[in-house]
């Protein structure tokens, strides 16, 4: 159950995925996106509305200064919305620095937007792994093996 209680729903409740590929650099697969973050959902009873932005470091780093005064990209950002149908967020995603952790770490792209998807999907649900004592580590490393 998210921490915070926002958009939980009968498990056959649906989450609608916007995503919104602000980047023409890399090939992304959209609907693999739209998908994993679709079952993460439904895997965790979670019903409503989620935006998801691939763009580049300019604008992750402008968002990333304004709202966590680091000036300075990073790979995914979360925006927590209201809940359910108002919406459970926003998760903003660097292609640039998605592609870059890929090489460090050995993958693909897309496995690499993947995993920020999802880690973002948590957030934006009220997981925090830095005050959490492991809560949202255990629940993303279960969501990988059964979704990724």
């Amino acid at each position: 159950m998210p921490p915070s209680g926002i958009g939980l729903a009968p498990v056959s409740s649906r989450l609608e995925v916007v995503l919104l590929n602000r980047q023409r650099r890399r090939r992304v697969r959209s609907h693999r996106l739209r998908r994993l973050l679709e079952d993460a959902a439904r895997s965790l009873g979670v019903s409503g509305e989620v935006a998801l932005v691939l763009t580049r470091d300019p604008a992750v780093r402008e968002l990333n200064a304004r709202y966590r005064g680091q000036d300075k990209p990073t790979d995914v950002l979360s925006f927590p919305g209201p809940g359910g149908n108002a919406g459970l967020g926003d998760i903003v995603v660097s292609v640039d620095t998605a592609e870059r952790n890929a090489r460090r770490l050995g993958r693909t792209l897309q496995r690499e937007l993947d995993v920020l998807a999802l880690h973002g999907f948590l957030h934006v649900l009220g997981y925090d792994h830095e005050t959490d004592d492991g809560t949202m580590d255990r629940l993303e490393r279960r969501l990988r093996r059964e979704l990724l």
